[in-house]
């Protein structure tokens, strides 16, 4: 059931992202953190982060969630592992870095929250419909 859930979330997750880094987000990081940011982005790094970050969703969040039907759960548990892991990463820059925004603190933490919750949702509404 993992591998299943695992491909349905990781376009999911994907598409979600990508609207929000290229479309909402696009000129806030810029403006916000700049002064760091390196002239591309590094591709393995991030992909490492895609992976990682789905299946700890989905193992700590999807997949109880699909094994009780509780949409619920994979709501309200996507929403705080989402907020647990970009509070993790936002809260230590801004404890150990010179200059880092709060305002990235607050925004990061509440879209991976947002982002989480709805991947969550999304891929057990697909699961429960065509593969549970």
């Amino acid at each position: 059931m993992f591998i299943k859930l695992f491909f349905i979330a990781l376009p999911v997750f994907f598409a979600i992202d990508m609207v929000w880094l290229a479309l909402i987000a696009r000129n806030f990081y810029q403006n916000q953190i700049g002064f760091l940011m390196k002239p591309s982005v590094n591709w393995s790094a991030a992909l490492l982060f895609y992976v990682l970050f789905l299946i700890g969703l989905v193992v700590f969040v999807i997949e109880p969630a699909v094994a009780k039907r509780e949409w619920q759960q994979a709501l309200i548990k996507g929403a705080l592992f989402g907020l647990i892991t970009y509070a993790t990463y936002d809260l230590t820059n801004l404890a150990t870095l010179k200059d880092w925004p709060f305002t990235v603190v607050w925004v990061d933490m509440l879209w991976g929250t947002v982002l989480a919750a709805s991947v969550s949702i999304i891929t057990y509404t697909i699961a429960i419909r065509w593969i549970a």
